[in-house]
C-alpha cells in the first residue's frame, strides 16, 4: 500500500468529518507536515510566506488596527494552509505513483456515490446529502456532499480527478472502458448539482479546445468525440427546451440571468460590493486584516442582506473579493500577479491537464471559494507542477518508455 494513501483519503473524504465547522484534520496535522517537509527537503519553507506577510502584518497591526486575538489566530490558520500547500508540492515531487492514487480516489468516490443514492430517499439522507435552497423558488433541494460540509466544495475537490481522467479519454490513454470511466467522472458532479463548478469546467474545456484546436483536431479520438458530443448534445438540448422547459437547471439559470439567484449574486458582484463597503471602514490599499470580517464587517453584511440580529454566519463567499477585503488592492494585485507569473514561469500552456486546471481556477476564483480553501490550493499547485508529463502537448510514446 502506498504510504501516502491514508493522508490522501483523509484529505479527500474525511478532512472535516466529525470536527467543528472550520477545523480540519489537515490543519491538526500541520506540525507533523512541517516536520516531514524539513526532513524530506532539508530546508525551511516558512521564510517566503513570512516575508510576504510581514508588510501587511506591520501596517495592519500598527497603523490600521485589528483585534489582536482573532488576527493572530487567523494568521496561524493561514500559515497552516501554507504548510499544507508546501506538503502537497513536496508530495507531488517525491511520490511516483500519483496516478494510482487518483484511480483509488476515483473508484472509492464512485462506490460511495452508489451507497449514497439510496439514502437520498430516506430520512437519514443528511449523512451524505444536504437539503438547502437551490435558488429562489426551489427550496429543500438535496445535493450530494458526501462527508464534506458543502456540495460545491465536494465538487471542487473532484475537479482534478475529473480533468485527469477526462483527458485520458480524449487522448486515448485510459485503461478503463471509456463509457464506464465517463460515468465515474460525471456522476459525482451531477449528484452534487454544483452548477457553478460544472459551468466553469465546461468553459475550461471549451477554451482549451479553442486554444489548441489545430493540434487537437488532428487526433482521430478528439474528432470522433467532438462529432459524437455534438450529435448527442444538440438534439438533447432541443428536446429539453421543447418538452421540459421548466426543469430545475433552466429555472436556476433563468434566475441567475434575471438577477433573482441570491447564491449567484452573493458569490460574484455582491461580494465585491461588500468588500468595498468594509474597506471604507479601514484602508482600501492594505485591507482590514485576516480574521476581521466577522468583527468589523458583520453588521455591514447583515444590513446588506437584511439578516436578523442573531444571524452568526457572515462571510464574503468569493476568494478574490475576500483577498481584497483582507489585504486590500495591494493583496489582490499580488494575487493575480503571482498567478500570471507562475503561468509563464512553469509554462502551463504546454500541458493539457495543467491548462484546464489553471483556466478553471482563474475563472472560479471570481465566482466563489474562500481564502483558506485547501481544494483550491491543490488545484493551483497541480496547475503549476509538471506532475503528469503524459499530458504534454508534444508528449510521445518514446518518453513514456523512458520513464
Amino acid at each position: 500500500m502506498n504510504k501516502y494513501l491514508p493522508f490522501v483519503i483523509i484529505y479527500f473524504f474525511l478532512n472535516s468529518a466529525g470536527l467543528p465547522f472550520g477545523l480540519t484534520y489537515m490543519a491538526l496535522l500541520t506540525p507533523f507536515f512541517y516536520w516531514w517537509i524539513l526532513v524530506t527537503r532539508k530546508k525551511d519553507v516558512l521564510l517566503p510566506v513570512l516575508l510576504f506577510l510581514f508588510p501587511f502584518v506591520f501596517v495592519q497591526m500598527n497603523f490600521i488596527g485589528v483585534d489582536d486575538r482573532s488576527y493572530l489566530i487567523s494568521l496561524l490558520n493561514l500559515l497552516a494552509v501554507y504548510i499544507f500547500c508546501q506538503t502537497v508540492f513536496t508530495f507531488l515531487k517525491k511520490n511516483k505513483h500519483t496516478e494510482k492514487l487518483f484511480k483509488i480516489l476515483l473508484i472509492t468516490n464512485f462506490v460511495l456515490c452508489l451507497i449514497a443514492i439510496p439514502f437520498y430517499f430516506f430520512s437519514y439522507s443528511e449523512f451524505f446529502w444536504i437539503s438547502q435552497e437551490l435558488t429562489k423558488g426551489i427550496d429543500h433541494f438535496k445535493r450530494l456532499r458526501l462527508f464534506t460540509y458543502e456540495p460545491s466544495y465536494y465538487a471542487t475537490l473532484f475537479v482534478p480527478l475529473f480533468f485527469f481522467f477526462f483527458i485520458q479519454i480524449v487522448l486515448k490513454q485510459n485503461k478503463i472502458n471509456s463509457w464506464l470511466l465517463f460515468l465515474l467522472i460525471v456522476l459525482p458532479l451531477i449528484l452534487s448539482f454544483s452548477l457553478g463548478v460544472i459551468s466553469v469546467i465546461l468553459l475550461s474545456i471549451t477554451l482549451v479546445f479553442v486554444f489548441h484546436f489545430l493540434k487537437l483536431i488532428k487526433k482521430r479520438r478528439v474528432l470522433n468525440l467532438t462529432i459524437l458530443i455534438t450529435t448527442i448534445a444538440i438534439p438533447a438540448i432541443v428536446f429539453v427546451l421543447i418538452y421540459l422547459p421548466h426543469n430545475t437547471v433552466f429555472f436556476r439559470f433563468q434566475n441567475i440571468f434575471l438577477g433573482k439567484d441570491t447564491s449567484g449574486k452573493g458569490r460574484t458582484f455582491e461580494a465585491f460590493i461588500l468588500a468595498d463597503k468594509i474597506l471604507d471602514l479601514k484602508n482600501h490599499w492594505w485591507g482590514i486584516g485576516v480574521g476581521q470580517i466577522k468583527i468589523i464587517g458583520s453588521q455591514i453584511i447583515k444590513d446588506f442582506y437584511l439578516y436578523t440580529p442573531d444571524y452568526t454566519i457572515v462571510a464574503i463567499p468569493n476568494v478574490s473579493a475576500e483577498t481584497m477585503t483582507l489585504f486590500g488592492w495591494i493583496g489582490l494585485i499580488l494575487r493575480f500577479g503571482v498567478e500570471i507569473f507562475f503561468f509563464f514561469y512553469t509554462k502551463v500552456w504546454t500541458n493539457y491537464f495543467r491548462s484546464l486546471l489553471f483556466i478553471f481556477m482563474f475563472i472560479y476564483q471570481l465566482t466563489g471559494s474562500f481564502i483558506t480553501n485547501l481544494a483550491e490550493y491543490v488545484i493551483w499547485i497541480l496547475a503549476f507542477t509538471e506532475t503528469f508529463p503524459q499530458f504534454r502537448l508534444n508528449y510521445s510514446l518514446n518518453e513514456n518508455l523512458k520513464q
